[in-house]
């Protein structure tokens, strides 16, 4: 099969579509022909080494490249209980994995797949498990009860659309800061307010909620500065790896590393086909176009979510 990898972390141009065996399935584990794998940020951060920098992950030889995959189940290892043939949403969740999702088969646990939402085309449901996953943990570890108010930075990225759907769905009150140009798209997601990302988000934010918000989905990693929205003894999600920023003034900060499970994956599947969350797709590449869409990500400003077909 082939595969895209990363052994020269460089920039886009660095990466390989190398031929490699396709992997099997062992225990509890299902391999997927790949029908599509959104690109994200974090495939960015693993290509250029800055996982490594950062000490996410050691430094190996060989990095292989996607975390969100959609197609169907080609073969099930022993104990694995998806029948071949489903259609199947997933995440490869390790870093270190010398090949991932950006490839035209992938092994995954069971546990790390569910069967794909109805209705949905596969190029879609690609763009669903890191970032709503990412999304629904971090606003699950604040606890936030219906009503309460929820900051949303980078609300029109993937992770910060997803929260802001999530969020309205548990009933919470949202505000959410992006740029000035994407406040039709945000509030078209659900936000009740809107904060443009030139104000002074703790100005602006004060001026809605003068004690400050209940919590924060710091999906944009502004850090201490957007924690100063926080009322005192608020909670903070944090979704990027690297420093934590401070628990000041009796905040509770959440370090939000993504991790799969079907059970919150089904729950996902769920929302999607209540209509409550929606997929964004910006475009399509083929496999080896891979480096186009690296270097389109890596230029900023897309909105939705970049995928390869094999």
């Amino acid at each position: 099969m082939r595969a895209l990898v990363a052994r020269r972390l460089d920039r886009p141009d660095a990466l390989e579509l190398i031929e490699t065996p396709i992997p099997e399935p062992r225990h509890g584990q299902v391999r997927i022909k790949v029908a599509a794998a959104a690109v994200n940020p974090v495939d960015l951060a693993v290509s250029t080494g800055g996982a490594v920098q950062y000490g996410v992950t050691a430094a190996r030889d060989q990095f292989g490249l996607g975390w969100d995959v959609a197609g169907t189940v080609d073969a099930a290892g022993p104990g694995a209980d998806l029948a071949e043939g489903t259609p199947v949403i997933g995440l490869a969740d390790l870093l270190g994995r010398p090949l991932k999702t950006h490839a035209e088969y992938v092994v995954l646990n069971a546990d790390a797949v569910a069967p794909a939402p109805k209705d949905l085309d596969l190029t879609a449901a690609s763009t669903i498990a890191l970032n709503a996953l990412t999304a629904l943990q971090a606003l699950k570890a604040m606890q936030l009860t219906p009503g309460k108010f929820v900051l949303v930075t980078g609300a029109a990225g993937g992770v910060g659309g997803y929260a802001v759907e999530i969020a309205k769905h548990l009933g919470l009150t949202v505000i959410a800061s992006a740029a000035a140009e994407d406040e039709e798209l945000v509030r078209r997601l659900g936000a009740d307010h809107f904060v443009a990302r030139a104000d002074d988000l703790t100005a602006a934010v004060h001026a809605i909620v003068p004690a400050g918000v209940d919590g924060l989905v710091d999906a944009a990693v502004i850090g201490i500065g957007a924690q100063e929205t926080v009322r005192n003894g608020g909670q903070h999600a944090h979704v990027q790896a690297g420093p934590t920023p401070p628990h000041l003034r009796d905040i509770t900060v959440h370090q939000i590393f993504v991790h799969a499970n079907r059970a919150e994956l089904t729950e996902l599947v769920q929302l999607i086909e209540a209509g409550a969350i929606t997929t964004r797709v910006a475009d399509t590449y083929r496999l080896q176009e891979a480096a186009q869409a690296y270097k389109r990500l890596a230029n900023g400003g897309v909105r939705g979510r970049l995928v390869l077909i094999p």
